[in-house]
């Protein structure tokens, strides 16, 4: 049987999409599953999920990663089976021109007439409702017959990101740490899930602060000032940022997967911990906890209740209260009460140097 998966569109959904992956398996041992996705969450899946992946990249350059052209290579491929992953029109448009006989998918976007199995999702009157992802994904796996599997999500590390990570904590001298916490401030979203910098930088001083402790900003390529600006504010030899390093999704994996605490705002990497089993605390502004939930017991949601939130905009237009109003105070204890609470769970090594 050859099985194709339209795998997620964004870093944190494609990681929430593992546990589903792993249900597709179990559930068509002997199939051949292949993921169409976008380049950069290939780096996100690299591993044993799945057997071959293609690139699809619409606004591309290069011609293959074109709609097209994909069409072309999936019609070869005479795929039995379609798994949308993803909700757009577009998607079930080429999943249908791609000539799978059985497509399956969620009936929104105008798109049910191009699905042969349409999957109702939750909602309150029109309106879509705030809900885990994870279990979104899974239940696409479960329509299908495949077996109920864990909420446990997984990544894999290859051995040159692992390579990339060691020169990092030589470089920095992390491997003399009691304790690395890696801070995540990126959001791809948008500026409104962004906590301000000042606030990272004041944390960041106040960790490096404690014994034995040490920091690493984690940085993708556009918010490489971002890290520069919170180890300046820092302002102490233990707070380390990647602006110098050659950044990658991979190098990130590595990173957290090390790591004895991650702070991070609502994205992507966010869902590397849980991954890894690495705690972490998420620091919630515009946006529904309950789209990202992952029943991860390691975790800690910050929120503030403001009048005008969750308001799941991209752009703050009023003065960012939701984000301004979570201290840095409130964050340091947060952390120091996690790791206390966890210091007594045995963890496997995670540094490879």
């Amino acid at each position: 049987m050859n099985i194709l998966v339209f795998c997620p569109n964004w870093v944190g959904d494609a990681v929430m999409a593992t546990p589903a992956l792993r249900s597709l398996r179990r559930g068509f041992p002997y199939a051949r599953i292949v993921g169409l996705m976008r380049p950069v969450i290939a780096d996100v899946l690299e591993g044993p999920a799945l057997d071959a992946w293609y690139p699809w990249n619409p606004g591309s350059e290069k011609r293959h990663e074109r709609t097209r052209n994909v069409i072309k290579t999936l019609r070869c491929e005479r795929f039995d089976l379609a798994v949308l992953f993803t909700n757009s029109l577009h998607s079930a448009w080429v999943a249908w021109l791609s000539g799978a006989k059985r497509r399956v998918g969620y009936r929104r976007d105008l798109r049910g007439w191009l699905l042969t199995d349409k999957l109702e999702p939750p909602r309150d009157g029109r309106q879509f409702l705030p809900s885990p992802v994870i279990d979104y994904y899974l239940e696409l796996a479960y329509h299908l017959g495949c077996p109920r599997e864990s909420y446990r999500m997984n990544l894999a590390v290859t051995a040159t990101d692992e390579r990339a990570a060691d020169y990092v904590w030589q470089s920095c001298g992390l491997d003399a740490a009691q304790r690395v916490i890696v801070l995540n401030p990126g959001a791809a979203y948008g500026s409104a899930k962004c906590w301000p910098a000042a606030h990272f930088g004041e944390l960041a001083r106040r960790l490096a602060g404690c014994a034995g402790t040490q920091v690493l900003v984690l940085c993708g390529p556009a918010e490489r000032d971002v890290a520069a600006e919170i180890v300046k504010r820092a302002g102490r030899p233990g707070v380390h940022s990647l602006f110098n390093f050659p950044v990658s999704v991979g190098l990130s994996k590595a990173c957290v997967r090390r790591a004895d605490l991650m702070i991070t705002t609502d994205s992507g990497p966010r869902h590397f911990a849980a991954a890894f089993d690495v705690p972490v605390i998420t620091l919630f502004g515009p946006t529904h906890k309950e789209w990202s939930e992952t029943y991860f017991d390691k975790s800690v949601h910050l929120q503030k209740k403001v009048p005008c939130g969750p308001c799941q905009l991209r752009t703050c237009p009023l003065d960012h209260r939701c984000m301004r109003e979570l201290g840095p105070d409130e964050v340091f204890e947060t952390a120091v009460a996690t790791l206390n609470r966890l210091e007594h769970v045995i963890r496997p090594a995670r540094r490879t140097a």
